[in-house]
């Protein structure tokens, strides 16, 4: 059952400006990716379902932040079916993400009150995710959408709250074009995550990339 309910998520995800989206498959090592991001600030993570027994990671990984990480808010990615988001239900997700818009899904999560963020990459994806109950949708693929999308997209419908995932760096020419566009978040993976720092354990390169991140977004807001 998700410990934080849907309209703190939501607040969160976009107070803060940023979701770090990651995945591994040494729930240890998960652990200490998730502790590099907290102390660097962040307050929401996004464990993205993409391997074989992921779903065994991300309950270590939920345990462990409702255990040592107060405030830090867990959901999961890479959801395309109501089945699997169901199954991240049961676990703990406190919000489910997309690389697509499946309508099937957004009830799974609406009866249980969960943000359902959908990826969208046109505006009638968008229109259809935000009758389906979907607060925040995301852009996705943004590195092919571009910023000129999302700013497209808020002139006829100003109330959409967008979340942008794909192409996103920790650098301020590139956050600052995605938030000046009217990005309400931003999703960042493997910008954040450089293999070598992974592999090397080098944890607190991390955190220093998520402070600079959260840093560059306060200003470019």
């Amino acid at each position: 059952m998700a410990k934080y309910d849907k309209l703190q998520v939501l607040a969160t995800m976009m107070e803060t400006g940023m979701v770090p989206v990651f995945y591994h498959a040494d729930a240890e090592v998960a652990k200490k990716v998730l502790k590099a991001c907290y102390d660097g600030g962040v307050r929401a993570f996004e464990f993205t379902n993409r391997g074989d027994f992921a779903q065994e990671v991300f309950a270590e990984l939920v345990k462990y932040a409702n255990k040592e990480l107060p405030g830090m808010i867990v959901g999961v990615g890479s959801v395309i079916d109501p089945a699997t988001a169901a199954l991240y239900i049961q676990l703990g997700a406190n919000f489910v993400v997309g690389p697509l818009f499946n309508p099937a899904i957004a009830p799974v999560c609406n009866r249980r009150l969960i943000p359902y963020c959908p990826g969208c990459g046109t505006v009638s994806e968008v229109g259809a995710a935000q009758e389906a109950g979907c607060d925040l949708c995301k852009v996705f693929p943004g590195d092919v959408l571009g910023p000129a999308f999302v700013k497209g997209l808020r002139a006829p419908m100003p109330w959409s709250r967008l979340m942008v995932t794909g192409g996103v760096k920790p650098e301020r020419a590139n956050l600052e074009g995605w938030f000046k566009a009217g990005v309400a978040c931003v999703g960042m993976g493997s910008n954040l995550f450089p293999k070598d720092v992974i592999a090397a354990g080098e944890w607190s390169t991390i955190t220093k990339l998520c402070q600079d991140a959260l840093q560059i977004i306060r200003e470019v807001r």
